[in-house]
């Protein structure tokens, strides 16, 4: 072939240019590939996502590898620790704000969200919009809310007929000892002081700025508002506030807005929304909580349009779902914490769809090899496979086994899978990760591929409690060693309070380089009101009555008292171990929900809330005991309600 030679240019500088053209579009390829990686693989791109990729159900999720979900996990740390009013951590990836908000799973955030942060859009769907068209034939929930009335046959005079003893016990729980009866009265005057300044400053907003006297909205619960507020409901009626109750109540019923669009955590919802709306209905009977829970359970079934069934973590509250963790995956403790809420939901929906999706889960987890017995945090929801290898009894993997022993406990003992699992998970934990220290604290180590992380978080605090309400029901010959070994997590986290300069927690401690039960790291330094170390003193408290319990209960109030107060509520602190104290300025909802909950019930008489009757979700929320074979219906109705239809 002839080049024809251009006037000027030398067959040298073709040949030049050429190569710079194949450099450039090489360059340009590269970075197209680069983008587009990006918008697949990259847990933020859900902006990129929603410009190219259709809002469907049944999207694809590609599945990363080990690599890739050992990046995102230390990308997650790195976020978490971050410190300051510039950033705020992640929740659900939990506390509990980011689209999820760590609250028992990555870690409950501190909330340091900047003033100026956006607010969630609130973008209305119409009655019979595609956001109800999003839950398939099949699962769609004939007992939906029409025309303001739920079809359902929850006999609820029946229900309350089936509890061991009142809900609220034979004197309100009043302690006989002058002491303790003081001390219950001063945790209710914090709740109220806490509602208060909420009423005040944040009405209707999610959670309150107690420092710059300002709401807080957030962007983890899809353009919910009121967390605070159905939060409270619970804690507000067992305290006797019975105006304040009835100022919540009546915003549920006027303003509680389920008609939006926006992108939520599954777990934060349901934990805080689902959970505190049901408990309000079981503890009062008011008919505003049914139908406003029914009506929302029906907009979360769409997480789990999923190849395996397990849901997403992040669900668009009018019609689709993503995964917001490592190349898609599901968290452990977001999936695994779904049970208890939704076996209710299909008791008051008289509907089994939502029994049926949190039993499939357990079909997933049951047909998967667990290494060495553990459950890992990261599951794929397309493929049904581990994403990586790491175990936490803290954040990402805490509530998924408390929801075993509860599942089974709040079956009236009948549940006997969960009961399996939680005591071969157990036996797991013992094996691999229950550790002591040189100085003989007993704590729980975090297990990555098979290397031991000598950390434990306060959010994993909890499982002193867990450890304790299930002893009595694992073998006879473990029982007192299960009640010891709860006593002695329970002693390790009260060691990391008292060994602080606020009598405070971290929100991490460690037991390596000659450090124990003390946070090493700038970065894990911080509290942000949490509740899972007074939980255990609580479980504790009502398994043993060894008044120790109610001292180191007493010990946190008035740490709280000292340092967390402000003239306008509570406030985490920025560092445990500093004698000058600094505010993250925000009141965190599962404050009220649970620390001061599980402080009440400590200093009140056994009966209030009766474990025999009740189980606490991970938000503290009451959900009572099913006690099948006394709600069904009785023969001689069935036969006349036969008769009748024929």
């Amino acid at each position: 072939m002839v080049f024809r030679k251009l006037p000027g240019v030398s067959a040298s500088g073709m040949g030049l240019r050429l190569s710079q053209k194949f450099v450039f579009l090489l360059f340009l390829s590269g970075l197209v590939t680069l983008c587009f990686g990006a918008l697949f693989f990259l847990p933020d791109s859900v902006r990129l996502k929603r410009i190219f990729l259709p809002k469907s159900d049944n999207q694809a999720v590609t599945v990363g590898s080990e690599n890739d979900a050992r990046e995102h996990s230390k990308k997650m740390s790195r976020e978490q620790t971050a410190k300051g009013d510039s950033t705020t951590k992640l929740k659900i990836l939990s506390r509990k704000q980011s689209v999820t908000h760590q609250a028992r799973t990555v870690e409950r955030s501190v909330g340091n969200k900047p003033p100026e942060e956006s607010n969630p859009p609130r973008t209305k769907t119409e009655p019979g919009s595609k956001a109800r068209e999003s839950v398939t034939r099949g699962d769609r929930v004939t007992t939906s809310t029409q025309n303001g009335q739920t079809k359902d046959n929850f006999d609820f005079e029946k229900f309350k007929r089936c509890l061991l003893k009142a809900p609220l016990g034979s004197d309100n729980g009043k302690p006989a000892d002058p002491q303790t009866l003081q001390r219950r009265e001063k945790v209710k005057e914090m709740m109220k002081f806490a509602w208060d300044n909420y009423k005040r400053y944040a009405w209707g907003k999610n959670e309150l700025h107690p420092v710059t006297l300002k709401g807080h909205i957030g962007n983890m619960f899809g353009g919910l508002r009121g967390a605070t507020i159905i939060d409270s409901l619970d804690t507000l009626y067992i305290m006797g506030l019975m105006e304040e109750y009835e100022e919540a109540k009546k915003w549920v019923e006027t303003d509680l807005d389920l008609n939006l669009n926006g992108e939520a955590s599954l777990f934060e919802v349901n934990i805080r929304y689902v959970g505190g709306l049901l408990s309000a209905y079981y503890l009062t009977g008011a008919e505003v909580f049914k139908r406003k829970v029914l009506e929302l359970g029906e907009k979360l079934l769409p997480a789990f349009n999923t190849p395996t069934g397990i849901p997403r973590g992040v669900i668009n509250l009018g019609s689709w779902s993503w995964g917001w963790a490592s190349a898609g995956s599901s968290i452990l403790a977001e999936f695994g914490t779904l049970h208890l809420e939704f076996v209710h939901l299909s008791e008051l929906s008289n509907n089994p769809i939502y029994t049926e999706k949190v039993m499939n889960i357990r079909k997933v987890l049951n047909k998967i090899e667990k290494p060495h017995g553990l459950y890992p945090n990261f599951l794929s929801p397309v493929s049904g496979n581990w994403v990586q290898h790491h175990v936490s009894i803290g954040g990402l993997g805490d509530s998924f086994y408390e929801y075993l022993i509860k599942s089974y406990l709040m079956s009236d003992k009948t549940d006997e899978e969960a009961k399996r699992m939680y005591y071969s998970a157990l036996e797991a934990i013992e094996t691999n990760l229950v550790q002591k220290s040189p100085g003989g604290l007993t704590y729980l180590a975090e297990w990555r591929g098979g290397i031991l992380d000598h950390k434990m978080g306060h959010l994993a605090c909890f499982s002193g409690g867990m450890v304790g309400i299930g002893a009595d029901d694992g073998p006879q010959e473990k029982r007192q060693h299960y009640l010891d070994l709860a006593a002695e997590i329970t002693h390790t986290c009260h060691e990391s309070y008292t060994r602080s300069a606020t009598k405070l927690g971290p929100e991490a401690f460690r037991f390596d380089a000659g450090a124990e039960a003390t946070a090493t790291r700038l970065n894990e330094r911080y509290y942000i009101l949490r509740p899972e170390v007074i939980e255990s003193y609580l479980y504790l408290w009502r398994l043993t009555h060894d008044p120790k319990y109610r001292e180191w209960g007493w010990e946190a109030v008035e740490a709280l008292e000292r340092h967390c107060r402000t003239e306008g509520g509570f406030s985490g602190i920025r560092d445990v171990y500093s004698s000058v104290v600094s505010h993250d300025d925000m009141q965190q909802s599962f404050f009220l929900s649970e620390t001061l909950k599980y402080l009440y019930l400590l200093f009140s008489d056994d009966d209030l809330l009766s474990m025999e009757d009740w189980v606490f979700n991970t938000e503290a929320h009451a959900l009572p005991v099913i006690r099948k074979s006394c709600l069904q219906p009785e023969t001689g109705t069935q036969d006349a309600n036969k008769s009748t239809t024929e």
